[in-house]
């Protein structure tokens, strides 16, 4: 029973753009606000992929913490880092990947299709088959009860919680550990602890989530019981063992509906985007030459906003009325391709003035942004460590503590 954390990151591969904003990024401010957030740079994860373009790496992480500074992620109620400076994360992909099979790896949607579009490069390495289990590890590690994504990304979390329940079935059993429980339960106090036992007898002979559910709040609400008390009666209460890896839940998160200039996906290497510091003159051209309904020859054609790109824009960006006098004015040809794409590079200027500003700051003092990302370092590197404590003692290999 941990605190409620959420983990996610994003992998330094070029600047961040309009997609990023509107598919991640709004969730994460929003979520820094209501739970324990922790963001990193997932700059080992760009190795998978881009292992020969290493010299990009650095810049490209330094380029990608201010745009998250600049969109509003906040450092005093986010905890920012950067992943191959908490090496902990190396030791769990290590550990994970001794006990997770090849199938499970191999069965991942993302592995064939990404081996088919960047088919350029040789991905039959061992980093990118085994990036699932980093990926697994960077959550587990903190023990995040939830993890922001998109639909498409839900088999991964899938995968991540196998692996979780994995390793606690195979190490979660401690010598004792029935015996342990039953000791454990009584620190509940007369009343709680015979509820607690008779829901957990309910649960595990009928398999009612109620029961679950309940037995569950009682756990949360025992404040005599330690850390390592409750973890026993996870395991004992759900019938695996002690519970060391916490399996996540996924946060569904709205996915950006922002297209590319040319009705693609968004994507710096298809040079289509609209960075998130864009200057505003590059803004005002970008958006101006983007491409509208081919049906629109002359000015005096009508034409249809469903089968324009910058329509999708007017979505994210103009209220009901400006959408509204879009959709009359194109269908009638009453309005002109300019003067629709208007709006939508007023709004989109309008919204970078503020990431212009706060960016500033951090341009100007490099060594801010290096405290801000020292300081999430460490606080990931203090939570990742208990994790790894617990790992070891599961496995047999925490040496020292028998010296």
């Amino acid at each position: 029973m941990y605190p409620a954390r959420v983990v996610s990151g994003m992998r330094p591969t070029g600047a961040m753009h309009l997609g990023h904003f509107h598919g991640a990024l709004k969730n994460w401010i929003r979520i820094q606000n209501e739970v324990e957030s922790l963001f990193f740079v997932a700059d080992w994860h760009a190795l998978t992929t881009h292992y020969d373009e290493a010299e990009t790496i650095e810049q490209s992480t330094w380029d990608m913490v201010i745009d998250w500074l600049a969109a509003g992620i906040d450092p005093e109620k986010a905890a920012i880092f950067v992943q191959s400076r908490v090496i902990e994360h190396a030791e769990l992909t290590l550990l994970l990947g001794m006990a997770t099979p090849l199938g499970w790896l191999e069965r991942v949607p993302t592995y064939k299709d990404q081996i088919e579009k960047i088919s350029h490069k040789d991905l039959a390495t061992f980093g990118f088959l085994g990036y699932p289990v980093m990926m697994a590890a960077d959550v587990l590690i903190y023990r995040a009860n939830q993890v922001p994504v998109g639909e498409d990304q839900i088999p991964h979390i899938e995968i991540m919680r196998e692996m979780a329940r994995r390793f606690n079935h195979m190490y979660g059993r401690e010598k004792n550990f029935a015996e342990k429980a039953q000791e454990a339960v009584k620190k509940m106090g007369g009343k709680v602890s015979r509820q607690f036992v008779s829901l957990r007898t309910e649960f595990q002979e009928k398999g009612s989530a109620e029961a679950l559910a309940e037995a569950r709040a009682l756990l949360e609400g025992a404040g005599s019981l330690s850390m390592a008390d409750r973890e026993r009666l996870v395991g004992w209460l759900e019938g695996t063992g002690k519970q060391i890896l916490v399996e996540p839940q996924v946060l569904l998160t709205e996915a950006s509906r922002l297209p590319g200039l040319d009705g693609q996906k968004m994507s710096k290497s298809y040079g289509n985007a609209i960075s998130l510091r864009e200057k505003p003159d590059e803004v005002n051209r970008k958006i101006r030459t983007m491409q509208t309904d081919p049906a629109r020859v002359r000015r005096t054609d009508p034409g249809d906003p469903e089968k324009c790109p910058v329509w999708q824009f007017h979505v994210v960006y103009s209220d009901n009325d400006t959408r509204e006098w879009v959709q009359k004015g194109c269908r009638t040809a009453g309005i002109g391709c300019i003067e629709c794409k208007q709006p939508v590079i007023d709004a989109i200027i309008r919204e970078q003035a503020p990431f212009h500003e706060r960016a500033q700051q951090y341009l100007d003092n490099p060594a801010y942004v290096r405290e801000i990302v020292a300081a999430g370092c460490d606080k990931a590197r203090r939570l990742a460590q208990e994790t790894m404590r617990d790992v070891r003692g599961a496995m047999g290999l925490n040496y020292d503590d028998h010296a």
